[in-house]
């Protein structure tokens, strides 16, 4: 057997319970205080035995009151209309699950398409880089066979001159003969 104090209206008890059983009698002297501080409250100072009585009947009559609520309780210990909501709320449940089940497939292809179109669009992005790199390159050689058709040109047209003189020369010395 355990012995512990409890505290009821303003005085010190010392009482025995069975081992393991100390929170219960804690908790139920904390009920009888707490109806013995209303009857104080309520009375003022009162002999001991009167204010446990009296504090006892209330605590008696609290739960006479619920035992009567709880018989009014069918049978099944769940009133019908309140089982009826609860299956409705049940059931409302379980369709916004699958709603939600199905938002989250639907995310889920959303979210692969979106990968799939960068990874295409990276590609895609890749090709053009490598396209206009292969434009600048011809756009370079472009610029350099320009030129070296300049610089052709000049030579043709300084050969073509040199070519005239000679013509001119041959020409000459042929009349002269």
């Amino acid at each position: 057997m355990a012995e512990i104090k409890v505290h009821i209206g303003g005085r010190d008890f010392t009482v025995s319970c069975r081992a393991g059983e100390e929170h219960f009698l804690k908790s139920a002297a904390a009920m009888l205080d707490n109806e013995a501080q209303a009857l104080k409250d309520a009375l003022g100072r009162m002999p001991e035995n009167r204010m446990l009585l009296m504090a006892g009947l209330m605590l008696a009559d609290k739960t006479a009151s619920l035992e009567d609520q709880l018989k009014k309780i069918p049978a099944g210990g769940i009133d019908p209309a309140v089982l009826a909501r609860a299956t409705k709320a049940e059931t409302q449940l379980a369709q916004t699950q699958a709603v939600l089940a199905d938002t989250h497939a639907k995310l889920a292809e959303i979210e692969a398409a979106h990968a799939a179109a960068k990874e295409k669009l990276a590609q895609e992005s890749g090709v053009r880089e490598t396209l206009e790199a292969k434009l600048k390159a011809s756009q370079e050689a472009k610029v350099k066979a320009d030129k070296q058709i300049e610089v052709v040109q000049k030579a043709f047209e300084t050969a073509a001159a040199v070519i005239d003189r000679m013509v001119g020369k041959v020409e000459k010395a042929a009349a002269s003969k």
